[in-house]
Parts: C-alpha cells; structure tokens; sequence
C-alpha cells in the first residue's frame, strides 16, 4: 500500500472511529512542526527521501505524507502522491505568498499564526496576503443591482417597480 493510500484510509477510519481528536493532535502538531522549520529555514530547498525528511522531522511517514497532501496546492510544481514511498526523493518549491494565502483559505490559524512566518515576510506583506484573501471571498455581482425606482432594463419607459420587478418576484 503506497503512504497516499495509508493516508486516505487513516483519515476515513478517524472520522469513522470517532478517534478524530487523538488524530488532530497528531497531525496538527506534526504539521506545525514541519511547517515552523520550513519557515525558518525558508531560503534553503525542502528535499530529501519522504522516509528521511519524516525522521527529521520525528512524524510518522504518513503523517508527513499528510504534510505533503495538504501542501500540494501551494508548490509552483506539485507532484503525483499516489506512488510515493519511504525511499522517494522530493524537493518542494514552494509559493511561500500562496502558502500564507491557501493557510487562511483553511482556517489553520494554528499555522498562519506561527511567529516563524516573520521570517519569511514583514508585516506589511502578511497584512497585504492576508487582505487579498478576504477581498477573493467577497461577493461581486455581474452587473449593478437594479433599485426600485429605477427605469425598467426592459425598455418599457416605466419604473422597474411597476414593471419587471412585479414579474421577476412572480406577483404579474
């Protein structure tokens, strides 16, 4: 069974289980672990051998393959996990402004928060990531909403409140 698979099946049998809690604390700290070295180390490549970055680190592989699966989204590359095993090489090249970004987009604020991210960028960066994420969840319409009175889009002359919006409320 390849460490993707083993990890696929460890998250359904803890929801299953209900050992989800001792799963989150696992991972979570694991998680937190990695990240806070990567930060502070952020200049220098992430790689090695899954089995010997999971050592390093002091996670069991299939945490640090949930490390792997939870990161993909924030690599300039991301790879294939399906086939990856204790002896794969790996080398991150990581979006570390995509990073702090898909962070918020989780809710990890045990991640987000970490202090090593002032390492990585001043204050003024993380504010300025952290603003564009809010400004992509907030809703824009196509086209400006139409008020009570004003003129009918349909062109008949009249208010839209004595026209289509009868009609678009389903009352004509």
């Amino acid at each position: 069974m390849t460490l993707f698979k083993e990890w696929d099946n460890l998250i359904r049998e803890e929801r299953d289980q209900g050992q989800f809690n001792v799963f989150w604390k696992e991972y979570s700290e694991a998680e937190m672990t990695i990240y806070a070295d990567i930060l502070s180390h952020h200049k220098e490549p992430m790689s090695g051998k899954i089995g010997e970055l999971a050592e390093k680190y002091k996670v069991r592989p299939v945490m640090f393959m949930g490390f792997l699966d939870g990161i993909q989204s924030s690599l300039n590359k991301p790879f294939a996990l399906d086939d990856l095993d204790l002896e794969s090489q790996i080398d991150l090249d990581i979006d570390f402004e995509k990073l702090y970004f898909n962070m918020h987009d989780a809710g990890a604020e045990h991640l987000y928060g970490l202090e090593e991210w002032t390492k990585v960028f001043d204050m003024d960066k993380l504010e300025e990531i952290y603003k564009a994420y809010k400004q992509s969840k907030t809703f824009h319409r196509a086209q400006p909403k139409i008020g009570r009175n004003d003129p009918c889009p349909c062109g008949s002359g009249k208010k839209y409140k004595h026209c289509c919006m009868k009609k678009d409320q389903g009352l004509a």
